[in-house]
């Protein structure tokens, strides 16, 4: 039996063997999750050191990641608020079928209120979305979703509940929509929060100056003054903004928080600021890391003096001492899943929403995904698309780390020549380790593309000729089968002169589980649309009238 180290789990918590910032001595490393949530968002619930947090998911289903800490370091995924787009409207949910790369959830917010969890979210072509829970439990069920106000170009949305339960709305605007940006606005909601009732007021404006791309605003109510939390500057090279008025209209004087400075953490900004029971106050952020998309940050907040001072003197901090909190559980999101339930993790997502025909767990402790069928990709003038970029059924899951190896067992069923399944590292290029029936026999093949969205033709490179493991003796639509380990390994190539210090991806095979192979081309790492790059499940095919082929996944690992 192949022997291999899995990863330390506690009552069904999660250790990752690749990233874990809890250092175990009360401080913490940077960044607290390694993995691109992007835009996060945190609030804290009635006990005052329960967190949970949102991030954009934009067109991947389950959407809405929903993730749970007890002192900000720590944090597990514990659900999603949206199991398909859009669940309160038939129209977008046929809409969202297809992956809608870079579309949908853009930049939410999540707060508690009156004994909910609500959840708002501005889709660009469709407009201010909300959510909420249907028992108060973000980590169970939530209510289907809401349209507040319709159109487009509403982006970056958030709700303030005022002491006297009148509802206020922030929100930036897209450029690509709306054909302005880098202006914030705020109008009054009913007291439901559920339907704008007042008109717009532009409170702040960064054009023409250094506040350019001032976006994704958090509101908040502090000693009587309104504050609204606001990066600027852009995405990589920009800086947090404080503003602060007397009215929620404004306006709003303001004043950078924090910025790189000297530090090694570029760009940080755009997040949430979280006050404990404890009296501390801490903001969650992200950093723009390319492939590896936007990781989460932690930094405190000292609010001795008239503004909130963030990090060290207005510079991000790398290492730093733990909030308080009652719990010492040191947990990290999932990312192995031996498939071994009736569930699959919560790390995985899909490329548009779920179709059963995509597939389903099995009893047999595997996860089978059926091939599509490339003639059903929409949105391409071929009749078998020449890449896989709109392929919706693809399994996959963020990167944890900036370097770890993944490994998979897989078996491979097909019925029909060109039906093909494997491991992939998905984004805007994708390269994919994957076997090809080809006549009774199957090809080992590294599949790869750049400029995917752009409808460039992939490029296939043969790796080696398998014969198959197992053959159906039955007359009735026999199949071949392939039993194989995939391995991708990535490294950050920081000095590397010849990749340009990007993150490379390496592939790796073996046959029985023990002596693996290094094959293909190393392949240069690149984020998606607006999100990292993502590894996991690929299964298709090019016969539209066969019957499927199907990849059953027996367990994926990630290690160093």
């Amino acid at each position: 039996m192949l022997l291999m180290v899995l990863p330390i789990t506690l009552m069904g918590q999660y250790r990752s063997q690749v990233w874990s910032p809890d250092n175990g001595d009360g401080t913490y490393t940077n960044p607290v999750i390694n993995a691109d949530y992007s835009d996060p968002d945190v609030c804290v619930g009635p006990s005052g050191e329960d967190y949970y947090m949102t991030a954009s998911s934009f067109q991947c289903t389950p959407g809405l990641p929903i993730l749970h800490s007890k002192d900000l370091v720590n944090w597990e995924i514990v659900g999603y608020a949206l199991d398909k787009l859009y669940e309160g409207d038939g129209k977008l949910i046929e809409h969202f079928n297809t992956p809608q790369h870079g579309n949908g959830v853009w930049a939410p917010s999540i707060r508690y209120h009156d004994g909910q969890y609500y959840i708002y979210w501005g889709d660009p072509d469709f407009g201010v979305m909300m959510v909420k829970t249907r028992n108060g439990d973000p980590a169970g069920e939530w209510e289907a979703p809401v349209c507040v106000i319709r159109g487009q170009g509403y982006i970056d949305t958030t709700p303030l509940w005022d002491d006297d339960g009148r509802c206020y709305l922030v929100n930036g605007w897209a450029n690509s929509r709306a054909k302005y940006a880098s202006v914030l606005t705020v109008r009054e909601m009913s007291a439901d929060g559920t339907k704008a009732i007042g008109q717009p007021v532009i409170v702040f404006d960064g054009n023409g100056t250094e506040n350019r791309t001032c976006e994704g605003p958090k509101f908040y109510k502090r000693d009587g003054w309104y504050w609204i939390m606001c990066p600027a500057g852009g995405v990589p090279e920009g800086f947090q903004l404080a503003m602060r008025s007397k009215s929620p209209y404004g306006p709003y004087e303001h004043k950078i928080v924090l910025a790189q400075g000297k530090s090694a953490i570029n760009g940080p900004h755009q997040g949430a600021w979280v006050h404990n029971k404890y009296g501390e106050d801490w903001f969650v952020h992200f950093q723009d890391k390319e492939a590896y998309g936007r990781v989460v940050h932690l930094n405190p907040v000292d609010w001795s003096s008239e503004w909130p001072i963030m990090g060290k003197k207005g510079e991000p901090v790398t290492t730093y001492q733990k909030p308080k909190t009652s719990s010492t559980v040191v947990v990290n999101p999932a990312e192995s899943d031996e498939f071994d339930g009736a569930t699959i993790g919560k790390q995985w997502q899909w490329q548009a929403n779920y179709d059963e025909k995509f597939g389903v767990p099995t009893a047999f402790g595997t996860m089978r995904i059926y091939t599509y069928k490339m003639s059903d990709v929409r949105g391409q003038k071929e009749d078998v698309p020449s890449n896989l970029f709109l392929v919706p059924n693809m399994l996959l899951q963020k990167t944890p780390a900036d370097e770890f190896t993944v490994t998979t067992k897989i078996c491979f069923t097909s019925k029909a020549d060109g039906q093909m399944g494997g491991l992939i590292m998905m984004g805007l290029d994708y390269s994919a380790l994957v076997v090809k029936r080809v006549g009774r026999a199957f090809q080992l093949l590294q599949l790869t593309c750049h400029d995917a969205d752009k409808g460039k033709a992939q490029e296939e490179k043969l790796i080696a000729t398998l014969k198959p493991t197992a053959e159906d003796k039955i007359d009735y639509k026999p199949g071949i089968h392939e039993d194989i380990y995939l391995r991708l390994t990535v490294t950050n190539a920081e000095a590397g002169v010849a990749h340009g210090g990007k993150p490379i991806v390496h592939f790796a095979y073996s046959l029985n589980g023990k002596k693996f192979t290094d094959c293909g081309d190393d392949f240069q790492m690149r984020q998606g649309k607006w999100i990292g790059a993502k590894f996991g499940f690929v299964s298709v095919e090019t016969d539209a009238k066969a019957d499927r082929g199907w990849l059953d996944a027996d367990w994926i690992r990630v290690e160093k």
